[in-house]
């Protein structure tokens, strides 16, 4: 209880970030706005209570906005795509019970940040029609075809939105204390509001052209129970909802992860929360909301930042954070009503211009092919393909450049006027001898051939052979060998 002076603010905080981002991914994903609020609870009560991190925030990520979208399409309907939710949660409770968590290491950092970029790509083409005032499903077919009603109202207010977004950033506002512990989305959504309650009496023939939210109002249990849809599980059978399934639960557990990661490096913890643990937890969640009708849940590390910056010291203030979402979509809809689609577009185009800022782009291209190919790859492959594909073939060209790297670095030629020392530097396979023989072929007659290969405890037979038969041929080519690493008959 020592800790609640510090806790309640920092709760405060993380529900004013969360809020329009509950409303704001919902939107995106074409669901209702309370199933965001609904997930926003779930992760910040049920979540917390089994995750062994004290400041790890979950709830729903702006990253799973565009695996919503297609699963919807590709299943039909949202119960169908509920029962692929049940069947993550299950899974990731299984990967945490076999400690899959630790070949979070596995992953390239390429791939990683291929994989973010491209979320933020497809979350931008997603909000520019809806910051236009466009919120039909065929928008960009629209746009294309110049038959699209362009909303002057809406571009204003989610233009004003990313401008105060971009404000809110600069040192300008950072040097005074009080506008730095107020959330920048939450800026944009009240003057948004307050652009709609403007617009209401002051020009009410605009009123229809700005698109707000739309939450329902409970005044009982019952009619709460009538917006809680459930799944629909003879879809079970269907394999898509499995492929579904399986990529919700790979790429939440990957987000969840690395939000973990990146969460040690602002507020260590002695001992580090297992990873293990926070795929159950997350596994929990997952599966409660699928059963309840909410979206996939996962930690984010956007909330849980702002939570340790705010000075949190347990899980207090996440719980807080919860329940205050849980109030908020009971008693407040009315309020929330007031929120234009065109503020909660510029909250999530500015997030997804953070996941795929130019600058991520050019720290890749510095850091040569190895890295940028397989970043590019990832990015490319999510969009058209989709992401467990995309982070799949990400995966296999930058196993391929490693591959042909190790193999460029395994052996090396080096003259010194008639001497030339082969340098075996490790291991060699039958996969080292085309790069071997182009190497010997370069060596001409009446050499000197030294060979130093200390590092090396094993090599193919077929290695092995192609050494031997250069050797056996050395001597009709004057050439002299030292060290050879295998013996000449």
């Amino acid at each position: 209880m020592h800790t609640l002076r510090q806790d309640i603010p920092a709760g405060l905080v993380v529900f004013l970030v969360a809020l329009p981002l509950c409303l704001g991914i919902a939107q995106a994903s074409g669901l209702p706005p309370f199933v965001g609020l609904l997930t926003g609870v779930i992760g910040g009560l049920l979540v917390t209570a089994f995750s062994p991190s004290r400041f790890a925030v979950s709830g729903p990520a702006a990253g799973l906005v565009t695996i919503v979208v297609a699963a919807m399409a590709t299943l039909g309907s949202f119960s169908a795509f509920l029962t692929a939710l049940v069947l993550a949660g299950l899974l990731q409770c299984l990967l945490g019970v076999l400690r899959a968590g630790r070949f979070i290491s596995l992953v390239p950092g390429s791939v990683i940040k291929g994989m973010l970029a491209a979320i933020g790509i497809l979350l931008i083409m997603q909000q520019i029609p809806v910051a236009l005032g466009i919120v039909d499903e065929q928008a960009w077919g629209a746009l294309l075809q110049g038959e699209a009603q362009l909303s002057p109202t809406a571009l204003t207010v989610a233009g004003v939105g990313l401008a105060l977004l971009w404000l809110w950033g600069t040192p300008l506002i950072k040097k005074v204390s009080l506008l730095r512990w107020i959330p920048g989305p939450l800026v944009v959504v009240v003057v948004g509001c307050l652009a709609t309650l403007a617009g209401n009496r002051l020009f009410p023939e605009l009123a229809g052209t700005l698109p707000r939210i739309s939450l329902p109002a409970f005044d009982s249990l019952a009619a709460l129970m009538s917006e809680l849809e459930t799944p629909d599980w003879m879809a079970w059978r269907n394999p898509a909802v499995w492929g579904v399934a399986v990529t919700l639960a790979l790429v939440a557990s990957l987000e969840t992860l690395l939000s973990q990661e990146a969460l040690k490096k602002l507020r260590p913890q002695n001992p580090p929360p297992s990873p293990n643990k926070e795929m159950v937890a997350q596994g929990i969640g997952n599966l409660t909301a699928g059963l309840l009708g909410a979206m996939p849940v996962t930690a984010v590390i956007v909330r849980s930042s702002v939570n340790v910056s705010a000075g949190a010291q347990s899980k207090f203030s996440i719980l807080l954070h919860g329940v205050l979402l849980l109030l908020c979509g009971l008693w407040f809809s009315d309020l929330l009503n007031s929120i234009p689609l065109a503020s909660l577009a510029a909250v999530l185009l500015h997030t997804g211009y953070k996941l795929a800022t130019p600058r991520l782009f050019i720290e890749q291209f510095r850091m040569g092919a190895q890295q940028y190919v397989p970043f590019l790859t990832t990015i490319g492959a999510i969009v058209v393909f989709g992401m467990l594909s995309g982070i799949a073939l990400g995966i296999a060209m930058q196993v391929l450049f490693s591959i042909w790297k190790s193999h460029r670095n395994a052996l090396q030629l080096t003259r010194y006027d008639d001497h030339y020392v082969l340098r075996i530097q490790q291991n060699l396979t039958f996969m080292h001898n085309p790069h071997l023989q182009g190497l010997l072929e370069t060596i001409p007659e009446n050499s000197v051939v030294i060979a130093e290969h200390d590092n090396v405890a094993y090599m193919d037979p077929d290695v092995k052979a192609l050494l031997q038969a250069f050797g056996e041929n050395a001597d009709k080519r004057g050439i002299r060998l030292s060290q050879w690493p295998v013996a000449v008959k």
